[in-house]
């Protein structure tokens, strides 16, 4: 057999990210004896994912974009990186803020699959937002093939051109409900006896912590015995520390960081509470259903999310009393806590079957840019 093909994956950083969570997981799906995947990401510090990458045969290549936002110095070093690696025949780009600039590179490199994948539904609204919004619609400009993690996340960054939709599959099987693991973790995080309240998820504006900070303390006025706990690291992370001290909440809030053994630690928790502006998908929450963790969320995530009778939407301008009520009455249900794999793999969410998918597009792709190339 010969060596695999190569694709190259661009984006902002190999965080601990929804979107970075997808690509790791079909990366360990797919048979890297055929297909290899690379990384171009714009921020030179260490990745959360390196190791594993480079462990599995992957390289990760850095740019420094994004620390000294030089555009001219940006589009020299792009050039160059594909001058130096012809071995690129598809390449797969996940960061509309930088998309274009690395499609049109790619293209003028000669690369001839160039993906723009959309992994959002809306942009944040704050001083970045009309530049953001002006690079998004260039994004597609030198794409040649389109793809969404929903169609509400497509029909948003396309609008009427054609998409085709990767659901954000998870490893159903390393996301099982087990009463045993659950009780190990509640004691590893010192939470017997306590009602966890759970959530997943950069500290950004996007995943409105404010809110599930405000949603929490309400809960706690019901439930004396609440606790929360936070997964993820992120740029608003003591203006969340300081809202949680503010509500003397302090001795009541974990912020775990971020964590590589999410299948575990999804277990301790008795709600998952997922109030987010906007979501493209949202794989966080197919996740906590999976371990059977009811789950509250905001109209912001698209209606595919809703796959288990453990999920209930809100309103994001419903009061936080009736998000508290909600909680915890999804704690009643007589299927939380259960297995909810079946529900996972019926909508289409496990990994295994994405990954095979992905592995023949790419391999359909080069075998038709093979076949012209002759």
């Amino acid at each position: 057999m010969g060596e695999p093909i190569r694709v190259l994956h661009i984006l902002q950083r190999m965080e601990a990210g929804g979107t970075q969570a997808l690509l790791m997981n079909i990366y360990r799906k797919i048979d890297c004896t055929k297909v290899q995947f690379d990384f171009l990401v714009v921020y030179k510090e260490k990745q959360f994912y390196d190791d594993v990458i480079e462990s599995m045969g992957g390289h990760v290549y850095k740019l420094s974009f994004r620390e000294d936002l030089n555009l001219p110095k940006f589009h020299k070093d792009l050039k160059a990186f594909f001058k130096k690696h012809h071995e690129y025949h598809i390449v797969h780009c996940h960061a509309y803020t930088i998309g274009y600039f690395c499609l049109k590179a790619a293209k003028k490199a000669g690369i001839p699959v160039r993906i723009a994948h959309s992994h959002n539904n809306e942009t944040v609204h704050d001083i970045k937002y009309l530049p953001k919004l002006y690079m998004q619609r260039l994004f597609t400009l030198n794409a040649t093939d389109l793809f969404a993690c929903s169609e509400e996340a497509g029909k948003y960054l396309f609008k009427d051109n054609p998409f085709l939709v990767l659901k954000n599959a998870i490893d159903s099987q390393q996301f099982i409900a087990n009463e045993n693991t659950r009780r190990e973790v509640k004691q590893e995080l010192g939470l017997e006896k306590k009602f966890v309240v759970g959530h997943v998820g950069r500290l950004h504006p996007q995943k409105n912590h404010e809110f599930l900070i405000d949603v929490f303390s309400e809960i706690k006025k019901k439930k004396p015995d609440a606790e929360l706990i936070l997964v993820g690291s992120g740029p608003l992370e003591e203006k969340i520390r300081r809202k949680v001290a503010a509500k003397g909440l302090t001795e009541s809030v974990q912020f775990l960081g971020n964590r590589n053994d999410m299948s575990r630690v999804y277990q301790a928790m008795d709600i998952f509470i997922f109030p987010s502006l906007f979501e493209g998908l949202g794989i966080v929450a197919i996740e906590a259903q999976a371990v059977g963790v009811p789950i509250v969320c905001s109209e912001g995530l698209p209606p595919e999310t809703d796959i288990t009778p453990i999920y209930r939407r809100l309103m994001l301008n419903d009061d936080v009393e009736k998000w508290a009520d909600v909680a915890l009455e999804m704690t009643q249900n007589p299927l939380a806590y259960t297995n909810m794999q079946k529900y996972v793999i019926d909508a289409g969410f496990d990994m295994t079957a994405t990954a095979k998918d992905m592995e023949k597009y790419y391999l359909a792709k080069e075998a038709l840019i093979r076949e012209k190339y002759k």
